[in-house]
């Protein structure tokens, strides 16, 4: 079994080799995890626990934590299924909320759905905390799974707040209260086409400046020969790519669905640029960003620092598809991560007032921004400078910036 799961792995370009995969089995025989086991090429005795086995594995096969969320997409993929049907663990917990619901609700229905502000819809959730005793499944009212209560999972309201799901549904949820672990996009994606770095490169200029550093062979020999053969040295300033850009991703969520071309993006603006400076955020800024997102919670960057260290000169290029609750630009508390003292639509102002030239990229098709409240409010506040993520969207933002 373990032979498949080996190949799996590099079947997922993670830079494995056999001799950490020896280092495993090692690591497996001598009982590192669990009780002792015996350990042969095809398979494992029972007694471990899959997470057990998780963090050994990840351990002595992943050399860099930029490959943690590979590791463990592949990981999810193999062993998915097996927690049930081996002896990994002998308790099975049940889910609270389970995903076992799916309703077709007609317009009717859907329209009658009460719609809550914001102030009543945190006191009501507040009070169904208090009074709700067990888990329930359907309704208007409980938080539970499948009904059309304002809270809870797998069901169906214009404006609620979601407990207990893995992903958004409608995309319309006012909080999320499930930790997730986001990705950092990996800055080495191979790109199937060059065409993302030839629209990127519409915003690079080089300029002369600096010292009398390098030498003008043409104009050199030009001068020695007007000079009958005396030697006069002609020198020019150094040429430098002086374009600066900021990059603010968001990342998580909604994002997951943009992966693939957000990393193709973000290795093709990493080649073109020598002056690149990258933060993330999730759906929109508030007062910090972080660069590593297992981290993020621990190596915070205030909003405020940023808008201080770097210089108008810098060129920022907003990466995301606006795609949130309008509570979550609008309103103090409105994060789905925090309680936010100021609403993100401040922190937006402040950036792109610091920063005079500046673009929003969009992954989301462009034929959809019309129907997402969100989208509009950030194209307001960013002058409608959003462009979609496609060669057009990003040659026309490239241009913007340039003037």
């Amino acid at each position: 079994m373990l032979n498949d799961f080996f190949y799996t792995l590099r079947a997922a370009k993670l830079p494995v080799s056999v001799k950490e995969y020896l280092t495993l089995l090692e690591a497996l025989k001598e009982g590192v995890v669990g009780p002792k086991a015996v350990v042969d090429d095809t398979s494992t005795s029972s007694g471990y626990s899959i997470d057990d086995f998780y963090y050994l594995s990840r351990t002595t096969l992943v050399k860099d934590e930029k490959h943690y969320d590979k590791f463990d997409r592949a990981f999810a993929a193999y062993f998915k299924g097996v927690e049930m049907l081996t002896d990994f663990t002998k308790d099975i917990p049940l889910e609270w909320l389970r995903k076992n619901l799916e309703l077709n609700l007609s317009p009717e229905e859907k329209a009658a759905i009460e719609k809550m502000g914001w102030d009543e819809l945190m006191e009501t959730l507040k009070k169904r905390f208090e009074e709700q005793k067990e888990r329930h499944e359907g309704g208007n009212k409980w938080i539970g799974t499948g009904g059309t209560s304002p809270f809870g999972a797998n069901g169906y309201n214009p404006q609620g707040i979601r407990i207990g799901q893995d992903k958004g549904r409608n995309k319309s949820a006012v909080k999320v209260w499930d930790q997730r672990a986001y990705k950092d996009y990996d800055d080495t994606q191979e790109l199937g086409t060059r065409n993302i770095k030839v629209a990127l490169r519409r915003l690079r200029r080089f300029a002369r400046e600096g010292h009398e550093l390098e030498l003008d062979l043409p104009d050199t020999i030009r001068a020695t020969a007007e000079n009958a053969g005396y030697l006069d040295i002609k020198m020019v300033p150094e040429r430098h790519n002086n374009v600066k850009v900021l990059l603010l991703m968001d990342v998580g969520g909604t994002m997951d669905e943009h992966i693939a071309r957000v990393e193709e993006l973000f290795s093709a603006t990493k080649t073109e640029f020598k002056h690149l400076e990258f933060y993330y955020f999730h759906n929109c800024v508030y007062d910090f960003m972080w660069k590593n997102n297992r981290r993020r919670y621990s190596e915070k960057f205030p909003t405020w620092d940023i808008i201080r260290k770097y210089n108008k000169d810098y060129k920022l290029i907003f990466v995301g598809d606006a795609t949130m609750s309008p509570y979550e630009i609008l309103q103090p508390g409105g994060s789905v991560e925090y309680n936010n003292e100021e609403a993100g639509a401040e922190w937006l102002q402040r950036l792109t007032n610091a920063f005079p030239k500046f673009a929003w990229i969009n992954p989301e098709p462009q034929g959809v921004w019309q129907y997402r409240q969100s989208i509009s409010i950030i194209q307001q506040l960013t002058n409608n400078r959003m462009y979609p993520l496609t060669i057009k969207g990003i040659e026309e933002a490239m241009r913007l910036l340039t003037k």
